[in-house]
This record gives C-alpha cells, structure tokens and sequence, in this order.
C-alpha cells in the first residue's frame, strides 16, 4: 500500500485543537461519529484488550450539566488565565480560545467522552513510594489515547474538528452519575466535536526536532 504523503502530512500536521472555529449551528451526524469510532478502534490496545468505550452526549440537559462541571472544576483558571496571558501571543490566543470554549460548552453539537475499562485508583496501579507512574498505569491510558488521537485525526479528514480536553475529569465521579458510566470505567477526556468554520488549518510554530531530540544520552543532541 502506498500513501500519498502530501496528504497524509498535511493531516498530521494541521490537526489542531480547535475551539472558536467549531460551528455549533451546524448539526453532526451519528454516522460519521460512528464512521470516525470505527477508524479510532483500529489504533492499538495494551495487550489487545480492546478495552475502550464510547460515551457519545447529544442530549442539550447533559450537555449542559457537562459543561457546568467543566466551568467549576476550571472555569476560574482559564479565565484569569486568559486575561494575564499577553494578547497578540501564540499563548494569548490559545488561553483565548481555550475560555471561550468553556463559556460556550454546552452549545457543541456532540460531546464524545472516551472510556477505557480499569480505574487508576485501583491500587494495583498504585505507584511505588518515591517512583513514577507504574507500567499498568502507562499501559491503562495508553490504550486509550492512540484511539482518541486516531478518532480526532479521521475527524479533520471529514471536515470537523475537535479538541482534546480533561478540565472535566477533576469531577469525574460527578460525570460519571449524571451519565450513569458505571464505577469501573475511567473518563479519559472530554472531546467536543462539530464541524469547523473553515478548513484551511497550518502547521503550528513548534521548535526545530533538532533541538529537543537526542541520541543515547540525554547530553547528546541528535544534531
């Protein structure tokens, strides 16, 4: 099989986080959410446990309540945040963007919430004392977010966009009742979908790979 790489870089590359641009007029289909879930499940699992979840939200109470519990457990700091970042800067316009959505959260057309089987606080996932996140905890979220990244990747490629969020997740039991999402299951995020204002998404300004890559050892540029 041979890819076009000017497209499929392209993809890769202004796949962004969108939060102003999303047109919340503009009613999605469940098929194509179902058409994008079905690309996300291809993406790998630990263990090939396939064991990802999908909670799609459409309902306008839920919606709200959702965004209700985004705006308490972060509303404040984006906001404040929004107002001390420099304007005019690529920071600036991210804060910007990002309050905006807060303020308008409940009027996405859908809301995807990405679960995975497992709970984090399970203790058999518990860190050592003095030591990292252990492998069963790399390995819970890890099953989840390729799928995430893989549905929001097939999401662009159809013309909607959407945005990577977890403000939510500090009132996650909170979420889970209003959803009836039963305790075993972990909330990996929040993504609200909609089709974009627009196509015409750029590369963002990141560094040269040059300058934070390495070859062996952390002392040693790859450059």
């Amino acid at each position: 099989m041979e890819f076009d790489l000017t497209h499929t870089d392209a993809l890769l590359s202004t796949t962004r986080a969108v939060r102003k641009r999303l047109d919340l007029d503009r009613e999605v289909p469940d098929d194509v959410i179902l058409e994008c879930l079905q690309l996300a499940v291809q993406a790998p699992t630990g263990s090939n446990r396939q064991g990802w979840r999908w909670m799609v939200v459409k309902d306008a109470e839920k919606k709200a309540g959702l965004a209700e519990l985004y705006r308490r457990a972060g509303g404040d700091y984006l906001a404040a945040a929004a107002a001390e970042t420099p304007a005019g800067t690529q920071s600036g316009r991210v804060m910007d963007s990002a309050n905006y959505l807060a303020q308008n959260l409940e009027k996405v057309p859908v809301m995807v919430i990405p679960l995975i089987i497992g709970r984090l606080d399970d203790p058999a996932l518990a860190a050592p004392a003095g030591g990292g996140i252990t492998n069963a905890a790399a390995g819970l979220m890890g099953s989840i977010i390729p799928a995430m990244w893989s549905f929001q990747l097939a999401l662009r490629s159809r013309g909607l966009g959407s945005c990577y969020t977890t403000l939510h997740l500090g009132l996650e039991g909170e979420a889970a009742e209003l959803l009836g999402i039963p305790p075993h299951m972990t909330q990996a995020g929040l993504i609200p979908v909609a089709y974009t204002k627009g196509t015409d998404f750029k590369p963002a300004s990141r560094p040269p790979v040059e300058e934070i890559t390495y070859l062996d050892t952390y002392k040693n540029p790859i450059a």
